[in-house]
């Protein structure tokens, strides 16, 4: 009998945990947060067409919608994610992925050294919010290219 209860409780233990996840995972149904009127981002440096080191330093601006971490879910907020030679946006409906092409700064950090090989790269500042989930709409930098030596 008490190897059915501890069954019992495991299977009702393993639900929830399976319900909980599923809760916290977006779905295309989810609304994502408004963009606040004037809210952008740049990236301050490197310039536009710049020829750089394999060391970059890229600098990140924010006007119009407060910096903080991952997890303040203080409302018009968010952090940033650099999006190193991506094609295209993530998709709206997920959160901002956590890759070799989409950098997350989740502490609000406002700048970063990375490493690039040699050659032609784009970069492009994405923010997201406390869930790194992007605005609505997009709140993203111009898309900037450097030439790496």
């Amino acid at each position: 009998m008490r190897s059915i209860s501890l069954l019992a409780a495991a299977l009702l233990m393993s639900a929830g945990v399976s319900m909980a996840a599923q809760d916290a995972a977006p779905s295309a149904a989810m609304a994502l947060p408004k963009a606040p009127p004037g809210a952008m981002v740049s990236i301050l440096s490197p310039k536009d067409g710049a020829t750089v080191g394999q060391e970059v330093t890229v600098k990140f601006g924010v006007e119009g919608i407060a910096l903080k971490p991952a997890g303040d879910a203080t409302p018009n907020s968010g952090h940033h994610h650099l999006l190193i030679d991506a094609k295209e946006l993530p998709p709206l409906s997920a959160p901002i992925p956590n890759d070799a092409t989409h950098k997350h700064y989740g502490k609000a950090q406002t700048e970063d050294t990375i490493h690039l090989e040699p050659g032609t790269h784009t970069l492009q500042l994405d923010y997201g919010d406390t869930a790194h989930m992007q605005f609505d709409p997009p709140i993203v930098s111009k898309k900037i290219t450097v030439t790496v030596k």
